[in-house]
């Protein structure tokens, strides 16, 4: 178990990545993977109420991801769809909230209702916030933050010649309010960060593991969470001050 209570991270971000992979080495369809993935999802939920964190934010499906198969898109977006069907009452009951960061633009009507009857029903959880990050591209919510942000000042006359402070441009995130990311986690042996929480993770922990993410589980959370306390987070300053 992580050794600092105050040393938990409030934030933690994960790329689930390696269900296709997992799949293959059980000799398993791309979609079962998905499904696993699903799976554990749920044990990371239980393990992140046990161990007091406050946000989880997961990257379901990336801008970049409407390249793959069709057939797999469609059976991610199903899979969804069932997650949320089969497991939002039990979600409710244990207090957590759902988000959904990521543009509503070629998502489908159900995909959509799903996604905001979820947010409607938990939307005054607070146990733990899960942050669901589909349709997501990082630089695409900078871009259109910017671009938000430049309307509103044309609506109230306000100069686009005054500098804009990173406070200002954070409101237009997806992620507003929710706090910076102090740790990400990255499966399946893969290091990048793939367009994912950029601007978030700033100044986040980056944990790296070999594990496939159908395999990640309670033990594997710890361990991050372990790692992250034996960390000095300077913040570009220095360790003493």
């Amino acid at each position: 178990m992580a050794s600092s209570k105050k040393k938990i991270p409030r934030h933690v971000a994960v790329i689930m990545d390696g269900n296709g992979r997992w799949a293959t080495s059980k000799g398993l369809s791309r979609s079962e993977g998905h499904r696993a993935g699903a799976d554990a999802i749920d044990r990371l939920m239980d393990s992140s109420l046990e161990l007091g964190l406050e946000v989880v934010s997961l990257y379901a499906f990336s801008t970049e991801n409407w390249k793959r198969p069709i057939t797999e898109i469609r059976s991610i977006f199903n899979l969804l769809v069932e997650f949320i069907d089969s497991r939002l009452d039990k979600i409710h009951a244990k207090g957590i909230r759902i988000l959904h960061s990521g543009s509503r633009k070629k998502l489908s009507s159900l995909v959509l209702s799903k996604i905001d009857h979820a947010a409607e029903i938990t939307r005054k959880n607070r146990k733990l916030t899960v942050n669901f990050c589909l349709n997501y591209g990082s630089q695409e919510e900078i871009l259109s933050a910017f671009s938000r942000l430049t309307e509103e000042r044309k609506k109230k006359s306000i100069s686009i010649q005054k500098p804009i402070s990173t406070k200002e441009l954070e409101k237009y995130l997806y992620t507003y309010p929710l706090p910076a990311v102090d740790l990400l986690i990255r499966t399946a042996g893969e290091r990048r960060l793939s367009n994912f929480l950029l601007w978030q993770s700033a100044y986040a922990e980056l944990f790296f593991t070999e594990n496939l993410w159908p395999d990640f589980g309670d033990k594997d959370l710890r361990e991050a969470l372990d790692w992250f306390t034996r960390r000095t987070r300077k913040f570009g300053g220095l360790e003493n001050g």
